[in-house]
């Protein structure tokens, strides 16, 4: 993302702008708000609330790394910026550790290591905002953020309220939570709680990073949490491409989960097929291999296309609209459905 700077607002007033949004999204889509406000402290908060009551909608954003913005943004747009990161609780079993919904998800998950609250290592490099990884329930290489959130802060927009959420609030679901499903803009998060465990295991029930040669390999010695931070780092720099270089949002679609029938069905026509096996007995399905399979991977639609090395991510060749990304998604799903009769769900938002 760039670091261009963010329009300037009043704490007091907090006067609604003009923004030229394109800098706040990692597909780097050309986009603008007629009303845009930056919130960087709780006492502007109140004041959000009366100001939304004068607008038909309201978007909130984060990093900008999961989203699809058209060329302007109705409503009023709400960008999540509160800082700071603070240890609540050093705990025999846990360490409790606060940050603030602004912060730069990758960048809280590195100053936890070095002040030795391990925990989070797996979860690396993932683009976006503390604030915004309740909401996508992010997760990756065997950690999702629901085995270490244990509570939020989040501001009721519409009752200009703060609202105290644990974990079972938030009904997190894979990559999905009630924030996808209430209404839209009702709530900011503002502050998310996390139970670092002690004393610290490493996960590493991924294959990659059970392959890893820094990581021992195969029956090794237990590697440090830095060195899975610096492992995962690398893994996904090798897998997905920098945003600063081309536009993309990351994964574009979920990966599918189908019943153990059809799974067996799939299977049995393709036996090459790529699933894992869930806990309740049914599969989850590597989209990016069924997309891989209908020849997406390297294409292009119009100006927006599929990475040529990873084909669950979509990414802007330069000039792209969300117009095209859109008809480029629908295309792949659409063939995907035809192809193997499963669906495939976006994972990017619109406002």
């Amino acid at each position: 993302m760039s670091n261009a700077s963010a329009p300037r607002t009043d704490t007091d007033s907090l006067t609604p702008m003009a923004a030229d949004l394109t800098p706040f999204n990692t597909f780097g889509l050309a986009s603008s708000a007629r009303a845009y406000v930056r919130i960087t402290s709780l006492a502007q908060l109140p004041v959000l609330s009366s100001l939304a009551r004068r607008h038909s909608r309201v978007f909130i954003l984060g990093g900008g790394s999961n989203v699809v913005l058209p060329h302007e943004v109705e409503g009023l747009v709400v960008h999540m910026a509160i800082p700071g990161i603070r240890l609540v609780e050093a705990r025999a079993d846990a360490w409790i550790v606060e940050a603030g919904g602004g912060e730069n998800w990758h960048g809280f998950v590195g100053r936890c290591l070095a002040n030795g609250w391990d925990g989070l290592e797996n979860l690396a490099l993932i683009p976006g905002t503390v604030g915004a990884a309740p909401v996508q329930n992010i997760g990756a290489y065997g950690v999702e953020l629901d085995q270490r959130l244990i509570g939020l802060s989040a501001w009721d927009v519409a009752a200009g309220r703060m609202v105290e959420m644990t974990a079972g609030d938030c009904r997190f679901a894979y990559r999905d939570s009630r924030f996808k499903h209430d209404e839209p803009g009702r709530w900011l998060i503002v502050s998310v709680r996390f139970a670092l465990p002690r004393p610290w295991r490493p996960v590493l029930a991924y294959p990659d990073l059970r392959r890893h040669p820094a990581l021992g390999g195969e029956g090794g010695p237990p590697p440090s949490a830095r060195a899975i931070f610096d492992a995962v780092c690398e893994i996904r720099r090798q897998k997905l491409p920098d945003p600063a270089v081309i536009g993309n949002a990351g994964s574009f679609f979920k990966n599918p989960i189908v019943t153990a029938e059809a799974h067996a069905a799939l299977r049995e026509r393709y036996p090459a097929l790529v699933s894992y096996a869930q806990p309740d007995g049914r599969y989850k399905l590597a989209a990016g291999w069924l997309i891989d399979q209908c020849g997406w991977k390297g294409r292009n639609r119009g100006p927006a296309g599929v990475h040529d090395r990873q084909a669950l991510v979509l990414v802007n060749r330069g000039g792209a609209t969300a117009a095209d990304i859109l008809a480029l998604a629908d295309a792949i799903q659409s063939d995907v459905r035809t192809r193997f009769g499963v669906e495939l769900e976006r994972e990017p938002v619109l406002p």
